[in-house]
């Protein structure tokens, strides 16, 4: 149970923020007119080195908690706060190409060498920022935080619930990227605005039950004093 119920949290959190099929659209602009299995390569790449970037920082985060002297319970309630705002940002988009655009917007402003080959391009700007920015290393650390928030014997399941999120994600990644053409030409965007809105508001709820549950601890530890 512990298991799942990590999986299908982390799963409805790192949805939106990743982002597939957004981030397919910015991807299929960036590559342009390619052969198949040029997008199939590329996708394979960005698809794994998203999986070890989210790793990295899901095996990491507790320990980088630990050297900055943060407790997980500031890291619930901030964190939290961090990922229902984005839930709320994403419900109120006025526009359904409105999160892919910012995307775009953010790599146009950060590269610059137009020269370089797409192979070099696999990690930066294809794996970060466009697949995993910012926003999703935010909530990789809220997550890893939430799950060591167990005892030892359930904390090893928890966060393997995580990682294996990260890793479903990854897969629907290299899908997404792989036939980024057909199915930008598939999928109608009142469909997949529809789609974000409801995703957007799990994600709202999300935020605000993680918050809670880092207050709550903070609110215990009054009484205990």
């Amino acid at each position: 149970m512990i298991l799942w119920n990590s999986f299908v949290l982390a799963f409805s959190a790192l949805l939106p923020l990743i982002n597939p099929l957004g981030s397919a659209l910015v991807f299929l602009g960036l590559v342009g007119e390619a052969s198949p299995q040029t997008y199939r390569i590329l996708a394979r790449r960005i698809a794994i080195n998203t999986a070890i970037f989210l790793a990295v920082i899901e095996l990491l985060g507790s320990a980088l908690l630990n050297f900055f002297g943060i407790s997980l319970p500031i890291v619930q309630l901030s964190g939290g706060m961090v990922v229902a705002a984005i839930g709320w940002s994403l419900l109120n988009e006025k526009d359904a190409q409105a999160a892919t655009n910012n995307k775009k917007m953010e790599l146009e402003a950060r590269t610059e060498a137009h020269d370089e080959t797409l192979s070099q391009k696999t990690f930066y700007p294809f794996t970060f920022p466009i697949t995993a920015g910012p926003g999703t290393v935010v909530v990789m650390l809220t997550l890893s935080a939430h799950a060591s928030d167990h005892v030892v014997s359930t904390n090893v399941l928890a966060h393997l619930g995580v990682f294996l999120a990260a890793v479903v994600l990854c897969a629907l990644v290299y899908i997404c990227y792989a036939f980024a053409p057909a199915i930008t030409r598939a999928i109608p965007p009142s469909t997949a605005h529809g789609v974000l809105r409801v995703i957007a508001f799990i994600l709202l709820c999300i935020g605000v039950q993680i918050a809670w549950n880092g207050l709550s601890a903070l609110i215990a530890t009054l009484h205990l004093t």
